[in-house]
């Protein structure tokens, strides 16, 4: 009789401890009584009765879910393979457990089929520059799908996109060739600057009389530090004979001058000037 006393102590301490739920943070444990849901129980220490009660425990933190590579044609006809990746988490662990047996593996077939069908809606481009469009639609068909399951999809995002190698080579000669035009246009308006640039420099010069002479004997001096063993200097007729008017101008031409026969003396270089200029002198 002692003996059956202590088994059933035994069993009922065991059934007592065994009754005892420990529901982390981010865990609900529902309760069936009997086969019938009673509720949601945790977190902390949850009470499950032995032999009448049963629990089964969901995971309310977001689930990263890989969609494996789906083929799909695009609406131009073309053949892509596209793998992205789901978030979604369970909001209603009650309909979670009761209305879909495995709530991964619904939503993963769900993501594939969905992700197949949007991608036939857009052309190539749209689905190389467009990718925020098309998440965004593709997370909101599969939340519509999943929502009477208890489970909130957050977020869809294509990682992956592959393309036809023949397709790879076409938009690589298109981007090589409107590469080429952008420079073309570059070059073209650089060219277009430089001409205007010039246009005013020339209409300067033109404005002032003996400009050009000065531009000219500047020139000289510069030239006149490369190593030339003769620098012919041609003076125009006009700068000497109307020393009237251009008084000025041929003051600053002799101020020029002395450096420029300094800098050739310098190198054992000579000046030369044409014998009609020397005439007309």
């Amino acid at each position: 009789m002692f003996e059956i006393g202590g088994f059933l102590l035994f069993f009922g301490l065991l059934l007592a401890f065994s009754s005892i739920k420990f529901v982390n943070e981010y865990d609900r444990l529902v309760v069936f009584r009997l086969g019938r849901v009673t509720g949601e129980r945790g977190p902390g220490v949850a009470f499950v009765v032995p032999l009448i009660e049963r629990s089964q425990k969901v995971d309310l933190r977001i689930v990263t879910m890989s969609i494996p590579m789906q083929e799909a044609i695009t609406r131009d006809n073309i053949s892509v393979k596209i793998a992205a990746v789901c978030f979604y988490q369970i909001i209603d662990s009650r309909k979670a457990v009761t209305k879909i047996e495995d709530a991964m593996a619904a939503t993963s077939q769900v993501a594939q089929t969905t992700l197949r069908s949007v991608i036939g809606q857009y052309e190539l481009d749209d689905i190389l520059t467009e990718r925020d469009k098309i998440n965004a639609k593709l997370q909101s068909i599969i939340d519509r799908q999943t929502e009477g399951w208890g489970i909130k999809v957050n977020a869809v995002e294509i990682k992956d996109v592959e393309i036809p190698q023949q397709m790879q080579r076409a938009m690589a000669r298109q981007a090589e060739a409107e590469r080429e035009r952008r420079a073309k246009v570059v070059a073209a308006e650089g060219e277009l600057q430089a001409a205007e640039k010039l246009a005013q420099a020339a209409a300067v010069i033109a404005s002032q009389p003996g400009a050009m002479q000065l531009r000219q004997l500047q020139t000289m001096v510069e030239v006149s530090a490369e190593k030339n063993s003769t620098l012919i200097f041609p003076i125009p007729i006009e700068l000497l004979g109307n020393l009237g008017k251009n008084q000025g101008v041929v003051e600053k031409a002799m101020h020029f001058l002395p450096a420029a026969a300094q800098a050739l003396k310098s190198k054992g270089e000579t000046i030369q000037v044409p014998d009609e200029t020397k005439e007309k002198v």
